[in-house]
């Protein structure tokens, strides 16, 4: 698959990418402002400041449950700008009225991964009609990648690799962490940068998509590592 136009400037991408690939990648990590938001108030005028802004990024984290059939509501929202995201710590403020009109205007563009998951957390913390969403999983197959993960994404556009580590920690600690609070920022912000990227291949046509060849089949007898 090909772009319009091939120029100097044409962009490689894959249809997929192997984590063996990934794994030696240089790390990837937002290093802009981080706020994090603890109370209503505090919701307000963040949410009075993206509001001015056409291109935000969106995730959420989840205290991650290590019992069967423990589950944990939402405990985090993530918005970001190019160079600012901020942090509303959802398991202290609940879903406020500004979090619930930003979430609902559609004049704002908000660009996530896996945004139905997202929704179904947030729902359980208060109703809202989403608006103006963009889902990056869609979009990705007007080029023909079939990787669906942040990760993989971000490493096949950008050739950087985006730590998962910080994944599993406990997103309703007292206080968060540097590096929970810059693993979140990552993830929001990585879906900016991953929607202006795309956005550009798709109006100039400069990419080109390699498909990957298949793995071989494993012998008889024999099983794959992971």
């Amino acid at each position: 698959m090909k772009g319009n136009r091939k120029t100097e400037s044409m962009r490689i991408i894959h249809n997929k990418i192997s984590k063996e690939t990934i794994a030696a990648l240089p790390r990837e990590l937002f290093e802009g402002r981080i706020f994090v938001i603890q109370s209503e108030r505090e919701a307000d005028k963040a949410v009075d400041y993206l509001m001015s802004f056409p291109l935000l990024g969106v995730d959420t984290e989840t205290r991650p449950s290590f019992r069967k059939g423990q589950m944990h509501k939402v405990a985090l929202l993530q918005i970001s700008t190019d160079d600012t995201c901020f942090l509303f710590r959802l398991n202290r403020i609940g879903m406020t009225p500004s979090i619930q009109r930003l979430l609902q205007d559609s004049s704002v563009c908000k660009v996530g991964l896996s945004l139905r998951d997202d929704f179904q957390s947030l729902h359980g913390l208060g109703d809202f009609a989403p608006g103006g969403f963009v889902e990056l999983q869609d979009w990705v197959k007007r080029f023909g990648i079939e990787d669906m993960s942040l990760q993989k994404l971000y490493a096949n556009v950008f050739g950087r690799k985006i730590s998962k580590g910080q994944r599993l920690t406990n997103w309703e600690a007292d206080v968060l962490t540097e590096g929970q609070q810059r693993y979140a920022a990552t993830d929001a912000w990585a879906c900016v940068r991953l929607y202006r990227e795309l956005k550009d291949m798709e109006e100039t046509g400069q990419y080109e998509v390699v498909r990957m060849p298949e793995p071989e089949a494993s012998t008889a007898g024999t099983e794959e590592s992971d």
